[in-house]
């Protein structure tokens, strides 16, 4: 069992002297670093942004109930997914061309995971490859799939992910059609890994036939990501799917769409324990983090944060976001009254009105809209 590189012994706030004492200074570095075109596809969202929009939305509607007196000593923040403890219980989402805004690519995240505690997923449509990246990490690694081919291409995604030592393997079920990115088409950009892009008929193909058929005939465990139901959800469970990810693609995909925590705790309900639960969605701050885990979720991922982490600094930069995380979290679960993310029950959180309008970058207010 992979053990966290260091777990918190007592209730302090520990600084990493660097460049980035803030989340807003990273996302100002991105900025700064890359291109307009390649910030566009970092941080843009299909047609009318609006299901991105509603992410922001459905968390920041979300207030706290904090406890006092309450004694505390330690604060814990570590957690647990698919058999591993975590310093956090994060996962580092996978992210479709990081090569376009990180040195290294896929190597950048699944090394920040390493050597902070947590887990990465690697897409399949980010360089330098499952092989390359399972080579240059120790650590216990998630490869995600997008359908691109039949059951053969499928098969072959799968053996040789067992073959490097990845630990789960995970299907992306919300790429039926490539969502409409308006930022993107009006600069005409097309990240790396689209410009090489093809089989969407064998992702539309795919179905729930088709995963009973890799359970049948592979022996590791499956993530199904892009779950947006309870009904789904309930369909996953009861098919043996060790966890089910909540997720619409950061409202790069469907249009119109719910805001991510809405569906959460529909899916956790119908899951009823028989696999866990990962959630993403808008999350960019660490009281995020913790509204996700008072719902239900397992794990939390961490997507365009992520990818705001990398292209401000690479493999460092999504290290010291996750730093900075870890003490907004450490913070806001003291000030909540607990040591720990299993003292926390739905009696923590209520619903209450959003104090503004939901933007991109609205969780970061010391930064202008239009960045």
């Amino acid at each position: 069992m992979f053990m966290p590189t260091r777990m918190r012994s007592s209730f302090s706030v520990r600084l990493t002297m660097s460049e980035f004492e803030t989340l807003h200074e990273i996302v100002k570095a991105a900025h700064a670093r890359i291109g307009p075109e390649t910030w566009d596809y970092l941080i843009g969202a299909a047609d009318t942004e609006t299901t991105f929009k509603r992410n922001r939305l459905a968390l920041d509607s979300l207030a706290f109930r904090p406890r006092v007196l309450r004694k505390l000593d330690a604060i814990d923040c570590g957690g647990s997914l698919l058999g591993h403890k975590l310093r956090l219980p994060i996962l580092l989402a996978p992210i479709g061309s990081i090569q376009d805004f990180c040195d290294g690519g896929g190597l950048a995240p699944a090394q920040a995971a390493a050597e902070f505690g947590v887990m990465h997923m690697l897409s399949s449509s980010c360089d330098p490859g499952l092989e390359a990246v399972a080579q240059a990490v120790d650590h216990p690694k998630i490869f995600q799939l997008y359908v691109r081919g039949d059951a053969a291409f499928v098969d072959d995604h799968l053996r040789r992910a067992i073959d490097a030592g990845y630990t789960v393997f995970c299907f992306t079920v919300d790429l039926d059609h490539y969502g409409r990115r308006e930022r993107d088409i009006i600069k005409r950009y097309k990240p790396t890994a689209r410009r090489l892009a093809g089989g969407w008929e064998n992702q539309m193909a795919f179905c729930w036939d088709d995963v009973k058929r890799v359970q049948d005939n592979f022996d590791i465990p499956l993530i199904i990501k892009g779950i947006a139901t309870a009904e789904d959800a309930a369909i996953a469970a009861e098919q043996g799917i060790t966890a089910v990810y909540v997720s619409n693609h950061g409202g790069r995909q469907l249009d119109q769409g719910r805001g991510g925590i809405d569906v959460l705790p529909e899916v956790v309900a119908a899951v009823q324990g028989r696999a866990q639960v990962i959630f993403d969605g808008g999350v960019m701050r660490g009281a995020d983090v913790v509204k996700a885990m008072i719902l239900g979720a397992d794990a939390v991922g961490i997507g365009r944060l992520q990818g705001l982490g990398a292209a401000a600094a690479g493999k460092d930069g999504i290290v010291r976001v996750l730093e900075i995380l870890e003490m907004e979290i450490e913070i806001c679960l003291a000030l909540l009254g607990v040591t720990s993310f299993d003292q926390l029950n739905a009696s923590y959180i209520h619903a209450a009105p959003a104090v503004a309008p939901a933007h991109l970058l609205s969780a970061f207010p010391l930064l202008a809209e239009d960045y």
